[in-house]
């Protein structure tokens, strides 16, 4: 079934017909009594769901990461605001997700198994910007990477990209954490020790919401409605990225290529 997942999210990216290019998804999969989810709910607080609260009975859950092009990050790192590409990726990826697990859903339904997902973004208390379902911790939990200063997933492919994730009622084998040194970090840390000695996410946030004290999440996301209503031809694009184009952007810190 592993193998049936995989090629269902690569063909789905292999067939999108929009405007974003991406490299070759990650997939990883956790079940869903891994204690981490009852330490995530106890990190971020009671409104942050569980596997089972997103599907009675849910038994697995998978998570998958649609990494950008270095064409992509390098369009965003050398505008002068946010690019207009970047920006347009943001809101075509974030469909291609929906898609995605609706394509899975409809491939494992088939098979009996019944999934459940929440939306890929704007999932969450617009006061404390608090996750209901964190795509990002999910996919720590799936083994696919560990945090960066910026506060978000580096995978060995990078951390340009978007994530999503959802919940099965069916046993998968789960997946090993995907780096190296990574296994029994607390979310929370940064990517091993590598990440430490590197600022240039600091350097590039516009908005000064990321300091050496770490994320002001307020301060960024006024920001991210900044940059959404200058591209409000798009509709809602609350999206920087900046902090993702720096040199964890293709790959995790100490790796070759």
């Amino acid at each position: 079934m592993r193998k049936l997942i995989t090629g269902t999210i690569v063909e789905a990216v292999g067939g999108y017909t929009g405007s974003t290019s991406y490299r070759q998804p990650l997939v990883g999969f956790t079940a869903a009594d891994n204690p981490g989810f009852i330490r995530l709910r106890e990190a971020v607080g009671p409104t942050h769901q569980l596997p089972q609260d997103l599907l009675p009975n849910a038994r697995s859950v998978i998570a998958f990461f649609l990494p950008f092009t270095r064409d992509l990050v390098r369009l965003n790192r050398s505008d002068p605001y946010i690019s207009r590409a970047w920006a347009e990726a943001y809101v075509e990826t974030n469909r291609l997700i929906d898609d995605i697990c609706r394509a899975l859903a409809g491939v494992l339904i088939s098979m009996g198994v019944r999934t459940a997902w929440q939306q890929p973004t704007h999932n969450f208390d617009q006061l404390t910007l608090t996750s209901f379902w964190s795509h990002k911790h999910v996919a720590y939990l799936c083994g696919l990477g560990g945090f960066g200063r910026h506060q978000m997933l580096i995978t060995e492919a990078g951390c340009a990209g978007r994530l999503g994730s959802l919940a099965i009622d069916a046993d998968l084998p789960e997946t090993g954490t995907a780096l190296p040194g990574t296994a029994d970090l607390p979310p929370g840390e940064f990517l091993a020790k590598r990440c430490r000695d590197c600022s240039a996410c600091i350097r590039s946030c516009p908005s000064g919401a990321l300091t050496e004290n770490g994320l002001n999440k307020q301060v960024c996301y006024n920001y991210l409605l900044q940059v959404s209503d200058h591209f409000q031809d798009l509709g809602l694009c609350d999206v920087c990225g900046k902090c993702a184009t720096g040199p964890c952007a293709l790959k995790a810190p100490g790796m070759a290529g």
